[in-house]
């Protein structure tokens, strides 16, 4: 059996919990021994992470202590999946350097709605757009068969590095309330080898609603098992 590791936490509007909970039933599903903290702090305990096939990571913003952040980099290199979506992974730590060099991209923004639109909460940054699917993604086990798919939610832009692998990017328009002057097109999902080990990350996923879409999930639960450990040896 392998063993998977789901860390949680940080920001609550992320809801990490219930969105976590949404991916305990898959995994037990699919063979995993599954064990849940609430804390980065077991990522600094080399027996468990040595035993660890994959890391379902859930935890916006936060802080992470440097022997964790070193754990976790070293279990990835050893062969350890890395996985999450949205700011539980693509906006976490936002002081480690290490860390984001480890996943290879960070959220910088989400583009809200035309200022006279707005109405002060969290829909101001809902926008309706596009994930679409590259050359690269059609042909991929995570994003095989599946189409170009429309969300209204936040859109995240990351900045990224060149050693990620793009399945599906999203692109920013420009609005005439925007300071940027031609669109931006952003990775939207991506892979990423880092020594033995593989990292998959989706930015959609802000809320319980996005990660019930059901090409939003497929891409989350097949990314767990492309990740893990197992299935790399494979």
């Amino acid at each position: 059996m392998a063993n998977a590791l789901v860390v949680r936490g940080g920001w609550d509007g992320h809801r990490p919990v219930e969105a976590t909970d949404l991916f305990l039933p898959f995994l037990a599903r699919n063979g995993f021994d599954v064990r849940v903290s609430d804390s980065t702090a077991v990522y600094g305990d080399p027996t468990v992470m040595t035993e660890t096939d994959l890391i379902v990571q859930c935890v916006t913003m936060s802080s992470i202590e440097r022997d964790e952040v070193a754990g976790l980099r070293a279990a990835v290199a050893a062969g350890t999946g890395f996985t999450g979506w949205h700011g539980g992974i693509a906006d976490s730590f936002r002081s480690s350097s290490d860390y984001l060099q480890l996943v290879g991209a960070q959220f910088a923004t989400h583009p809200g709605k035309e200022p006279a639109c707005r109405v002060q909460d969290e829909t101001d940054n809902f926008l309706t757009h596009t994930i679409e699917i590259t050359p690269l993604g059609r042909e991929h086990p995570i994003t095989a068969g599946l189409t170009d798919f429309t969300l209204t939610t936040e859109q995240y832009w990351v900045l990224h590095d060149d050693l990620i692998d793009v399945l599906a990017t999203t692109t920013h328009p420009v609005r005439t309330w925007h300071p940027w002057h031609r669109p931006i097109t952003s990775p939207a999902v991506w892979t990423r080898q880092w020594g033995a080990g593989r990292i998959v990350v989706s930015t959609p996923g802000h809320s319980l609603d996005v990660l019930a879409n059901p090409s939003v999930r497929t891409v989350i639960e097949r990314g767990m098992l492309w990740a893990s450990r197992t299935e790399s040896a494979s």
